[in-house]
């Protein structure tokens, strides 16, 4: 039986969550956005956080705007799972599109060396 899912990000998650089974072996780094933060997690296969990185944790997040937040964001979830020897990942964007906040925090990541 075929499921057809009416809800466009129900369908981009399920869609996701597929591509992401293909890479069973690497960890995954969780994307969160609701209107006001963005956060970031690094989960293992059991479903254990090993990393975490929010809004909450900037210094001085009221001189920036969200997306330039999802940005540094990004950049220091990177810098806590190089410490900790992780380099490569796989992104779960969940059911968000690719843009805005979501692209920015990714880029963030990208920038400081972490890979996926």
């Amino acid at each position: 039986m075929v499921r057809r899912y009416k809800n466009k990000s129900l369908r981009r998650k399920i869609r996701t969550r597929a591509k992401i089974a293909k890479f069973s072996d690497r960890l995954r780094l969780v994307i969160f956005r609701s209107t006001k933060h963005i956060y970031g997690q690094v989960i293992d296969k059991k479903g254990n956080v090993l990393i975490s990185a929010s809004e909450r944790d900037l210094k001085d997040s009221k001189k920036h705007s969200k997306t330039e937040k999802a940005y540094l964001v990004g950049q220091g979830l990177a810098k806590k799972a190089l410490k900790k020897n992780i380099k490569t990942v796989v992104f779960d964007r969940g059911g968000y599109q690719y843009h805005g906040r979501v692209k920015a925090f990714a880029e963030g990541v990208r920038k400081e060396g972490l890979e996926f």
